[in-house]
């Protein structure tokens, strides 16, 4: 016990500065890497989910709130924009084959965002949910941002529809492998496309670190689902009667 203290001590110090946040962030990440090497890299084992549900956790038993912790995590945040952008990397790489394949791309793309949408908001609505929830679940299979404005401007809720994002993203590392391997989708230009649509930013993430080729589709997947998604949830909500 008398161990622990100096630990202690350090956390207690921490949550009075922006350093928390910051610390806390990359030592989750760490360990979680860590685990996640240990285990293979199994689906269950994604980093990404287990440092979310670790430093959530870690929050909660700790009593410490999320503005304090978003105060030294902000500068990790701010690094997702950079990060989004080095996707074009990989992309530029790809590009021969992504001009060649750019018809099958963009109408297996579109039909994805279809069916994620609609059936997202038919099965809410037919439960009863409420016009904004409804419209909130719409943009659930795109990027943060992009779907936090199409919500908004349709009238849906911007903070409940980054929920869905988050956790539509975490939904979809945890049952990808599952699926690939069910429907014998072996070509990673295809599972690069599938995480793009499906799954966004973390499963382009997710696939960029098991295949270069499978993160350029993935982040070409994110742009094109974004300006899709964006040009057709309006004609959803008005099929739809919202």
């Amino acid at each position: 016990m008398h161990s622990l203290l100096p630990l202690f001590h350090i956390w207690v110090y921490l949550q009075t500065q922006p350093l928390l946040g910051l610390t806390a962030t990359l030592c989750a990440w760490e360990l979680c890497l860590f685990i996640d090497a240990k285990c293979g890299h199994k689906a269950l084992s994604n980093p990404t989910v287990l440092a979310i549900v670790l430093l959530s956790a870690l929050l909660l038993a700790t009593h410490t709130s999320y503005q304090a912790y978003f105060t030294g995590a902000v500068y990790v945040h701010f690094l997702l924009g950079p990060a989004t952008v080095a996707l074009a990397v990989p992309m530029h790489a790809n590009w021969a084959a992504i001009r060649k394949h750019f018809l099958p791309i963009f109408v297996s793309l579109t039909a994805g965002s279809v069916v994620a949408a609609s059936s997202a908001m038919l099965i809410a609505h037919a439960l009863g949910a409420p016009r904004a929830v409804v419209i909130s679940l719409g943009p659930k299979s795109v990027t943060s941002p992009i779907a936090m404005g199409i919500s908004q401007s349709l009238g849906g809720i911007p903070s409940l529809t980054a929920v869905f994002v988050m956790i539509t993203a975490m939904f979809g590392l945890l049952v990808y492998p599952a699926f690939f391997k069910l429907g014998r989708i072996g070509d990673w230009r295809a599972r690069g496309l599938a995480a793009g649509v499906a799954m966004h930013g973390l499963g382009t993430a997710r696939m960029l670190s098991l295949n270069e080729t499978a993160g350029a589709f993935g982040g070409l997947a994110i742009g094109l689902n974004g300006i899709v998604t964006a040009l057709l949830l309006p004609l959803l909500v008005t099929l739809f009667g919202l």
